[in-house]
């Protein structure tokens, strides 16, 4: 019988993007997409730009809700397409359910929160060995007992004429090099760079012969807006786009300068040179996975910290990069 493959997706946009190695190595790439995945609405345009995967079935259920009855009845819809795996790839105990109640004959994830009897194949997470999420998830892939396979780089395959049409809608098709910033990061205010930073970044590239784009989603509003307002150059794309479209105008960029977000992953995965802005949060978890990125940090002692907003109220790690800094980074991703 041939292999089907279910992918119970994370619920954050970067750990979705994160996930697509993983995709990579179930793949055969010579045969009929075999991968299915699971995930929330918000995530399933990153899947659409995956190869390997033959559907994204979009989750009812929210982040924490249990809804049981939804569960069994996705479960039953599920289990007529005969998975042979499932990959349960967040760790609480409800994102193992539905695979259990279709009745997925293999069951793999990691131990967390009691759901040891949901998965045939639980897996103890030795996080010094794999620091990094991306190869937590590849781990998955091996057999085990077996070394893990090596991590490929996630790759994202845009759209190019979705993107096309959106820059003739907003307006956005120029001659000049783009550069992209995504100034927004949806967990919070310690992940983003100040905006007088971005302005004076924006003046810099402007001044070089850059045109400069600010894209994210409506969320990203209150971050982009100051930006725009006091540099009339700049076009501010942020809220008028759908995440796919947004994936796709990022890779029309010669830079991207981006915090560590979901889109600094996109930035990546469509191969773009990429400048990511680090503060509370840490590249070793989630670097940004291309060749053609630099991740610019300072060393500060309280950093990481991963907290939304800072807890010592100074914002150091944040204030005091420089745009200077990150100007001549993003000139040598040339």
């Amino acid at each position: 019988m041939p292999e089907r493959i279910l992918i119970v997706a994370p619920s954050w946009v970067g750990d979705a993007i994160l996930s697509e190695p993983l995709v990579a190595l179930l793949r055969e790439p010579l045969e009929p997409a075999i991968v299915d995945v699971l995930a929330p609405p918000w995530c399933a345009p990153v899947y659409a730009r995956m190869r390997g995967v033959r559907e994204t079935i979009s989750s009812p259920i929210a982040h924490g809700e249990l809804k049981l009855g939804e569960r069994r009845a996705l479960a039953r819809v599920l289990r007529a397409n005969a998975y042979t795996r499932a990959f349960v790839l967040p760790n609480s105990l409800k994102s193992a359910l539905i695979p259990w109640l279709a009745r997925i004959p293999r069951r793999i994830g990691y131990v967390g929160e009691a759901r040891g009897l949901l998965l045939t194949d639980a897996r103890f997470l030795d996080a010094h060995a794999l620091p990094r999420l991306v190869d937590r998830f590849v781990a998955l892939a091996a057999a085990p007992g077996e070394i893990p396979p090596i991590s490929p780089i996630p790759v994202l395959v845009p759209d190019a004429a979705n993107a096309a049409e959106a820059m003739r809608s907003l307006g956005l098709a120029t001659r000049r090099p783009v550069a992209v910033f995504c100034p927004g990061a949806e967990y919070g205010p310690a992940k983003r760079w100040p905006t007088e930073h971005f302005v004076t970044l924006a003046r810099r590239l402007i001044d070089s012969g850059y045109a400069v784009w600010l894209i994210g989603s409506v969320n990203d509003r209150g971050a982009a807006d100051p930006i725009a307002q006091a540099v009339p150059d700049v076009r501010n794309a942020c809220g008028r786009t759908d995440l796919g479209t947004a994936i796709d105008l990022l890779a029309q960029a010669r830079v991207v300068v981006s915090n560590d977000s979901g889109l600094m992953h996109a930035a990546a995965a469509v191969g773009r040179p990429l400048v990511a802005l680090f503060g509370s949060s840490s590249p070793q978890f989630t670097p940004p996975l291309s060749p053609l990125a630099r991740v610019a940090r300072i060393e500060i002692a309280c950093s990481p910290c991963f907290q939304r907003q800072c807890p010592l109220g100074h914002f150091k790690c944040m204030r005091e990069l420089s745009p200077n800094v990150v100007y001549d980074l993003a000139r040598m991703t040339q």
